[in-house]
């Protein structure tokens, strides 16, 4: 997990404060405690805090391309990278780190928006092309990693991984949309495109957006959607191992890490299969770890222990209170808007188990 943050002038090259995209990245430091950086240039800056996993000394942000014409500021993991690097090469394209931050780089400018749905992977990025002074905010397939934007009075548009970088500036309103609340109160959540502040909005799922410094920002353009046209066909072995072959693949490529890996296991059926499909492709025992309850009808750590017994994972675990409510107050911060998922809670405590013995976890 990593931290974009930035400012896009659309009426003019004005100049934009370093300072001030630095505070902004400052508000979201702990999504990237392993190196920070801001780029400016007329009209646009760009800021990043770093969480390395890949290429952990070669691939600082924000990255400025080879050629010098484009930069980029990326949040997430392209999983395919090294299949879209040889595809490059072979177009000419040369490479000075080991990363997946430059493949994006050098896929645009060989491709254009048309990249984006070569890019197998979780992402936000945005990216600034120096020739056609444009600037690209784009998301993943399905919205895995976040992206607030909202345009301010002066025609700039600001955008961060987290609302909280977006409150950082001094001309972002502060009003809650009452749209945005009827959406809470519907659903537990506020769902795209809204927020919880009336002139902040998510970019889109499957979106991107295209900035140019000489007119009003664009509405977003779509670049994926799910289709349920083409459905497989067979017998029930058939589509069974069809799903298993989707799934070790997509568990295989999510093992790409320069850093320590492991996973949630609460015994279910999706967290027992990815541990399992981990098991399949690793040397080493998969780090497992689980959260249990002290009400006996709430916990399901037996499940769990099986599974790490059958796969010999080297497998942590810790009880959670069935009244833990003292991160309350704590995740309301994070969130940075209303979220009623109780579930909300064991996850805090997984995830901070899990931080103590490994830097990625599958889930």
């Amino acid at each position: 997990m990593c931290g974009i943050a930035g400012i896009i002038h659309t009426e003019g090259l004005k100049p934009v404060d370093p300072d001030r995209v630095r505070r902004m990245c400052d508000a979201i430091a702990h999504r990237g405690p392993d190196g920070e950086g801001v780029w400016t240039a007329p009209g646009v800056g760009l800021g990043h805090r770093r969480l390395s996993i890949i290429d952990l000394a070669g691939s600082p942000q924000p990255m400025v391309a080879a050629e010098g014409d484009a930069v980029i500021v990326f949040n997430g993991e392209v999983y395919n990278f090294r299949e879209l690097r040889a595809e490059l090469q072979a177009l000419g394209a040369t490479f000075r780190t080991d990363g997946d931050t430059e493949v994006i780089l050098q896929a645009w400018r060989h491709w254009g928006v048309d990249c984006l749905p070569r890019l197998h992977g979780m992402f936000a990025f945005a990216l600034h092309d120096l020739r056609q002074r444009t600037t690209l905010l784009a998301r993943d397939r399905l919205g895995v990693k976040p992206l607030f934007t909202a345009r301010l009075s002066d025609g700039a548009v600001i955008f961060g991984s987290e609302l909280k970088a977006l409150l950082a500036h001094p001309s972002l309103r502060r009003e809650i949309d009452p749209l945005a609340v009827e959406d809470y109160l519907a659903w537990g959540y506020v769902p795209d495109h809204r927020s919880i502040l009336k002139g902040v909005e998510k970019l889109p799922a499957g979106h991107y957006q295209l900035l140019r410094p000489d007119g009003p920002p664009p509405a977003p353009v779509q670049w994926w959607d799910i289709s349920f046209a083409d459905r497989a066909k067979g017998s029930a072995d058939d589509l069974g191992a069809h799903l298993l072959h989707h799934i070790r693949e997509g568990v295989t490529s999510r093992m790409i890490s320069d850093v320590p890996l492991g996973a949630f296991l609460s015994g279910g059926v999706d967290s027992s299969s990815v541990v399992a499909l981990m098991a399949e492709a690793s040397t080493n025992p998969v780090k497992t770890c689980s959260i249990g309850f002290d009400v006996s009808a709430l916990d399901e750590t037996a499940y769990a222990d099986r599974i790490a017994a059958q796969y010999h994972t080297q497998h942590w675990k810790r009880t959670v209170s069935a009244e833990d409510f003292t991160l309350v107050d704590r995740l309301a911060g994070m969130f940075d808007e209303p979220f009623a998922d109780a579930s909300a809670l064991p996850t805090f405590r997984v995830c901070e188990l899990a931080r103590e013995h490994v830097t990625v976890a599958l889930s």
